[in-house]
């Protein structure tokens, strides 16, 4: 009876992290719509953090209990399913045109935060203190250098999808903001208890679950997000919401949770590691031939994803 509620919590947590993300994003962008504030920093921080909050407040609250291996194991994992499987999934759907700037910039960063990620784990056997500060002291740079660059460059890449975003009343926004982060908050909590308690009902260790049920479950939002904007048409936005998803998941979650408390990782080895960074790396010619991402290109990064699951728990 035990292992049923456990799962119907579990369930009810991945709903909560899911729909919590919804409001939040939906409240913040009413609000910041209102006070016209530019499109371009709705999009590079309040959508951004929305689609990724699951990872982050699931991330702090295992570190805080101790779980590191599920904390970093989330990161890591929501990377990958990001790569492989939300951008696989969505190009096998529609091929995914690719803008320059990514190529140029935003790729090229995300890849030596991820070599940074697999050298601490490997020296630390997790992320310390000073590790933390440096990954988050990076987000406030790409933030804010991101910002000054859309600026200068008079861009406003998030015009099409903030525009059809709803504008609701000041009250209405508000409650939308606290009830998607009291959501997300309690999504965590339940979901973050279901995968312990699976994990050593099964003999399964912390690291697995981290790396799949759980990196699965928060990767939620940015799914939903990529899949709808490729049915839609909107290329830009699938890609566009993979790298910044998985840009803040390194330096904002890897940032934050270790200083609130250093995250021990003992059983994350460098083969998940290395499927991160290879994955990461694996986009610069998928994404130059031809500036798209294509069909079969898609089902090449889904098989991996499907591969390398089913790795993890032969394991």
């Amino acid at each position: 009876m035990q292992t049923f509620y456990q799962i119907a919590g579990g369930i009810a947590g991945i709903a909560l992290l899911y729909y919590g993300a919804e409001f939040l994003i939906k409240g913040g962008v009413s609000i910041a719509l209102k006070l016209k504030v530019p499109s371009l920093i709705i999009g590079l921080t309040l959508v951004a953090f929305g689609t990724s909050a699951p990872e982050l407040v699931v991330s702090i609250d295992a570190a805080l209990k101790g779980s590191g291996d599920i904390s970093i194991g989330n990161v890591v994992g929501s990377n990958i399913c990001n790569i492989a499987l939300i951008l696989g999934l969505s190009a096998a759907i529609a091929p995914l045109t690719v803008q320059k700037k990514l190529l140029r910039f935003d790729l090229p960063l995300l890849t030596a935060a991820s070599i940074f990620v697999v050298l601490f784990c490997f020296l630390s056997r997790g992320i310390t203190r000073w590790q933390g500060g440096i990954f988050f002291a990076g987000i406030l740079a790409y933030t804010a250098y991101s910002i000054y660059s859309g600026k200068k460059d008079g861009s406003d890449g998030c015009d099409d999808e903030i525009s059809s975003s709803k504008i609701y009343p000041y009250y209405l926004a508000a409650i939308f903001v606290i009830g998607g982060l009291l959501g997300l908050v309690a999504g965590a909590k339940l979901f973050v208890n279901a995968a312990i308690f699976i994990a050593r009902a099964g003999g399964i260790s912390d690291a697995v679950i981290g790396l799949t049920v759980v990196a699965l479950g928060t990767s939620l939002p940015e799914l939903a997000t990529s899949v709808v904007a490729a049915v839609k048409g909107e290329q830009d936005i699938a890609i566009g919401n993979v790298i910044g998803s998985n840009m803040f998941n390194i330096l904002c979650i890897l940032g934050i949770a270790p200083l609130i408390s250093p995250i021990h990782a003992p059983t994350i080895d460098l083969i998940d590691l290395g499927m991160m960074l290879f994955l990461t790396i694996a986009l610069f010619p998928i994404m130059r031939t031809g500036w798209k991402i294509n069909r079969a290109e898609g089902a090449f990064l889904l098989l991996i994803y499907c591969g390398y699951t089913a790795w993890l728990f032969i394991k």
